[in-house]
């Protein structure tokens, strides 16, 4: 594939921001610690993490407009960022940071929440919460007051408060299981957790600032549901269903979100490893780029060099895939643009961006890519 390369230029813009810039704006998590290689994969030592703010206020040039020295991880879904609705603030949590012994290096759990101002130019940190063991995925309302987060090794979900700029812990939530990724329904009322390693979808129920979590509402997933959201009429959430083995195909759970009692009432094929997944601002689109074995050692039988975007229409509560085009090597992070007429995701091993347009009502690959300095991990824009 020919593509046009928008390149890092290696210096960050510093010319004032557009007003309400952060409404235009995508967070990008950067990991220089673990690496997919033809072995497989290898824990290095600390390298140059970084969270990457992408101005996509012209959506099909976007640009990387300021970044931060934040430690950030590939291990874990790609969701665990995002921008509050208003645009002033970004939160990142970091899973894992990595530890040295005998000369070998491995990861452990971290318990770090970043709070980054996106208001001030350049954008800077501006505390670091602690939250449960190995936080993944997290979810900020649509008011922009309660933040929730997966923790995985913690087995728990950490709530926090958001007044202004101060975000504040607030409980944490036993799950009894590992969770890898919550999302919360558009009238705050309604929670739901991915429990990956048993197969499950948790249901939270939520008072304003006070969750609270019954197993007995638990409903059964497909095979490591790892990832999920709501969609902005709150009519159906849809968790993506990553799979244990490359090579094989994987599903979306399309779930009654407004039922009395949540329930599966769908499932649609997405392709092989749907690990990332984003549905766009305006609820007319879910998508997942696909790993496909970009990330398994070269001598797997399930090994590509490439992944894949798939594109699916929601309409009328019903899920239906459009089409599916090639991508770069292991996609992880995705987000629409504000206007949903573009998709970027995140091609880890290729260090870019790679954008995608909407037109006609299928994908289209604009054949341009912006380059970054270094692996995307995650990507996300403000919470709907």
């Amino acid at each position: 594939m020919i593509t046009r390369t928008l390149l890092f230029a290696g210096m960050i813009a510093t010319a004032p921001m557009a007003a309400e810039a952060g409404r235009s704006d995508i967070l990008i998590g950067v990991d220089q610690k673990i690496f997919f290689e033809a072995g497989g994969q290898r824990v290095g030592p600390g390298g140059a993490d970084a969270l990457l703010v992408m101005d996509v206020s012209d959506p099909a040039n976007p640009r990387i407009r300021a970044s931060l020295p934040l430690t950030n991880s590939v291990l874990g879904p790609p969701t665990n960022l995002e921008i509050t609705p208003d645009g002033r603030l970004g939160l990142l949590a970091n899973s894992v940071v990595t530890t040295e012994k005998d000369g070998k290096w491995s990861t452990a759990p971290d318990d770090k929440l970043y709070v980054v101002d996106l208001d001030a130019n350049p954008p800077r940190l501006l505390d670091t919460v602690t939250v449960g063991k190995q936080p993944s995925g997290l979810a900020i309302s649509r008011d922009g007051k309660l933040a929730l987060v997966a923790n995985r090794a913690g087995k728990s979900i950490s709530v926090l408060s958001i007044d202004g700029t101060t975000v504040r812990p607030l409980a944490e939530v036993p799950m009894g299981d590992e969770v890898s990724a919550v999302a919360i329904s558009p009238d705050g009322k309604r929670g739901f957790a991915a429990k990956n390693t048993v197969d499950r979808i948790a249901v939270l129920a939520i008072d304003g600032r006070t969750v609270t979590y019954d197993k007995a509402a638990d409903m059964p997933a497909g095979t490591y549901p790892y990832n999920l959201d709501v969609t902005p009429d709150g009519r159906i959430a849809i968790a993506s269903n990553q799979g244990s083995l490359p090579g094989n195909a994987d599903t979306w759970l399309i779930i009654d979100a407004r039922a009395k009692v949540p329930h599966v009432i769908d499932q649609v094929v997405a392709g092989d490893g749907p690990e990332g997944f984003a549905i766009s601002p305006d609820g007319q689109w879910a998508a997942s780029p696909l790993l496909r074995g970009s990330g398994a050692k070269h001598d797997s039988w399930a090994y590509t060099s490439e992944g894949a975007l798939t594109l699916a229409r929601i309409a009328d509560g019903t899920v239906r895939v459009v089409n599916t085009l090639p991508a770069g090597g292991l996609p992880e992070g995705i987000a629409f643009s504000p206007d949903s007429e573009y998709i970027y995701i995140g091609n880890y091993l290729d260090k870019t961006v790679q954008i995608y347009r909407i037109r006609d009502g299928r994908l289209v690959d604009t054949g341009k890519t912006l380059a970054l300095p270094g692996q995307p991990a995650s990507m996300r824009g403000p919470a709907r």
